[in-house]
């Protein structure tokens, strides 16, 4: 028989306001708030995945791109993205080589007990802004895989990954705790492309007819007889008239290891194929032609004004300037960023880097950059211990800050 509020007035004020006490409990704790308990709230999301295994294994991301993700059979619970470089739009898409200095750096950081994942890219060529998405569906991956989720994820990229690791960061602090950008054109992406330009108008004017079309127009004849035809055809050149091909490297900047023969023409050669194998693709994804020279003031020449008055000139397409934003840093690092650089890299000039600093000092963000020089000739010929110590002083700037959050996550 339920008690009523009269028979516990008869009963008297303390029984009644032990009732109360007690309705108020029941219902859910202080205040007056009699109304009952809510709906309880959402369980806590489940962390994905399986516990991970040593070894390797491969898939697709979303945009098809091929990935690889290896674990270490010890894990220390960061994971290591790689980000690889510039392979010509003509080929297959493949998962990269990772050999830089003669050393695997899966191998490597698995070996420190890294985590490692890396991807094709979704396509081949110019495309450093899809390969950063590419690299936000890697890490996602990694995490819908795999528990526990990565304690820290950093990317390493080396040329045109350099820029890509670079983008990340800059682009998805909340994602990524920091990255390694070696030799990348991570400085200004416009001054990257007038540098091949510039090379491959100066080689015509000095070698006239040797690679037939021009700087913005190079025929498919070119790219299929580009290793049979046109580059036995460039060291012929080159070796017929050295001093040329030395006034060559000192009107373009271009750094060559030593003045014979060889050293020229590989640096020569080298510059060249970028822009053999690389302008119609640029041309294709930027919706235009990007190269400008058309105020270029070109000096070093026994005759300047003649150098000036005859090499051939463009003007950049609109389109193809404004589409380059894309690809341009911002400086603004929320994250470390260390970088390497060989001071005589031929393809992308050590001049990038230092540009790159400026950006961030621009932006007020000169603590999270740390800059690593390497007095050697050529593109990204690091040794390995140099690529190490460059990994070591990015893991220490990393650990001193908190470790990026993405979501927490609980185990079922």
């Amino acid at each position: 028989m339920r008690e009523t509020v009269d028979q516990l007035r008869r009963r008297g004020l303390g029984a009644v306001l032990a009732f109360l006490c007690w309705v108020s409990a029941a219902c859910g704790g202080g205040g007056n708030d009699l109304s009952g308990p809510g709906p309880p709230g959402p369980p806590p999301p489940t962390d994905e995945g399986i516990a991970p295994t040593a070894g390797c294994t491969d898939g697709t991301l979303e945009h098809n791109a091929l990935y690889r993700i290896c674990f270490p059979p010890s894990w220390n619970g960061d994971l290591a993205l790689y980000a690889h470089g510039y392979v010509p739009s003509h080929q297959e898409i493949a998962l990269p080589s990772d050999i830089i200095g003669g050393q695997s750096i899966s191998g490597t950081l698995t070996g420190l007990g890294y985590a490692f994942a890396t991807t094709s890219y979704r396509a081949n060529g110019l495309v450093a802004p899809e390969a950063t998405d590419d690299l936000v569906e890697l890490e996602a991956t990694v995490r819908r895989l795999y528990r526990p989720d990565p304690g820290r994820s950093v990317i390493i990229g080396f040329s045109e990954g350099g820029l890509v690791a670079t983008l990340a960061v800059e682009q998805h602090p909340d994602l990524f705790d920091g990255a390694l950008a070696g030799c990348g054109p991570i400085g200004d992406f416009q001054a990257q492309l007038n540098y091949i330009g510039d090379f491959r108008v100066v080689f015509d004017y000095l070698f006239p007819g040797v690679i037939p079309g021009t700087a913005v127009n190079v025929p498919a004849t070119v790219r299929s007889g580009w290793e049979a035809i046109y580059v036995p055809a460039i060291v012929i050149a080159l070796g017929t008239n050295l001093n040329a091909a030395l006034e060559l490297a000192r009107i373009t900047g271009a750094p060559v290891a030593g003045e014979d023969l060889q050293s020229v023409a590989e640096t020569t050669v080298g510059i060249l194929w970028y822009d053999v194998f690389g302008i119609t693709d640029a041309q294709a994804r930027l919706g235009g032609q990007p190269f400008d020279n058309s105020s270029r003031v070109y000096a070093g020449f026994a005759n300047d004004a003649a150098l000036n008055a005859g090499v051939q000139r463009f003007t950049a397409d609109p389109a193809a300037a404004t589409a380059l934003a894309r690809f341009q840093t911002s400086g603004n690092l929320q994250v470390p960023l260390t970088t390497l650089h060989t001071t005589g890299d031929e393809i992308v000039p050590f001049s990038q880097s230092q540009l790159y600093g400026q950006k961030v000092s621009q932006a007020g963000q000169t603590g999270s950059l740390s800059q690593n020089a390497v007095d050697r000739h050529g593109h990204c010929t690091f040794q390995a211990l140099e690529v190490l110590s460059a990994f070591t002083t990015l893991m220490e700037k990393v650990r001193a800050r908190p470790a990026t959050t993405v979501m927490a996550l609980a185990r079922p």
